[in-house]
């Protein structure tokens, strides 16, 4: 088994591994796995290296062939995932050759995991597709056959069923720690920020994610000269209304950053799909993003 063939892509399907950290100095986005969770899951349940690329579809997932038996593992969101048209339940792995993926429930991102990983060509230390710049691997379409990589580099698969993961909600809450630009805002802009029920607008993409609701007040409305941000910054433009960094944001922005979410719910961040809600709570003192 050498080689998976793309039967049909889907709205967005991209290759996805742990991105390009450390490279923001070069205007590098990090990108990588919006859900980093899940693939990580998927690789563990097929024997790969945590960092092993897989597949990220968006809405809805691809149909796939391999060209021999292949362990498969689908995770993230719950597409009705089926493997040679039997039922393939989230977090569990098994042999196949034609793997179907429909909508995405419970999220916006499933992951398709392959024991071996996809061994597209990697550009600048990652496989992954930025949205951004365009680094990496292409969008897929119907037609491309992906290269697998080489299952002697592969370690044993998780042999049991893994603890169900936080259940992935169209409604969700996330934590942040405040700042660093919360100076630039009306002192009640932070208690708005956690009270307001915040909806996905459909304009939101891999790059980030913008929030429907009532504007938040700058005191300042000058320029801010650019700097860095990370994923997870909540920016907020002019007109009032946040917008939650993703992985393939830009290395530097100059709209002021008036919290960001930790790093340990990021993953639950890059399942937020159009239509959704989420909620913010302040914590302090715990890592962010990258």
């Amino acid at each position: 088994m050498t080689s998976v063939a793309v039967l049909r892509a889907g709205p967005l399907l991209t290759v996805q591994d742990l991105g390009r950290p450390g490279l923001a100095h070069l205007g590098v986005p990090p990108s990588g796995a919006a859900d980093r969770a899940a693939l990580e899951l998927g690789n563990a349940l097929v024997g790969n290296a945590p960092g092993a690329a897989g597949l990220e579809a968006t809405l809805v997932g691809p149909t796939l062939r391999f060209d021999g038996g292949a362990l498969v593992a689908v995770t993230g969101a719950d597409a009705g995932a089926r493997l040679d048209e039997r039922p393939l339940p989230p977090g569990v792995a098994r042999v196949g050759e034609l793997l179907e993926l429909g909508p995405c429930r419970g999220g916006v991102r499933a992951y398709v995991s392959i024991r071996g990983g996809v061994a597209a060509e990697s550009v600048l230390g990652s496989r992954s597709h930025d949205q951004l710049t365009g680094l990496g691997p292409p969008p897929l379409r119907d037609g491309d056959v992906l290269p697998l990589g080489l299952v002697t580099d592969c370690h044993e698969p998780l042999q049991h069923e893994p603890a169900r993961r936080d259940e992935l909600v169209t409604d969700c809450y996330l934590r942040v720690v405040p700042g660093p630009r919360d100076d630039w805002f009306a002192p009640a802009a932070l208690e708005a920020l956690t009270r307001t029920t915040w909806r996905v607008s459909p304009a939101s993409n891999r790059i980030g994610t913008r929030l429907e609701g009532p504007p938040l007040e700058r005191t300042r409305q000058d320029e801010l000269l650019s700097e860095g941000v990370v994923t997870g910054a909540i920016q907020v433009p002019p007109g009032g209304r946040p917008i939650l960094l993703g992985p393939d944001h830009p290395t530097t922005g100059g709209y002021p950053v008036l919290a960001v979410v930790v790093a340990d719910d990021l993953s639950r961040a890059g399942q937020l799909a159009p239509g959704a809600t989420v909620q913010f709570s302040i914590v302090t003192s715990v890592p962010i993003g990258v």
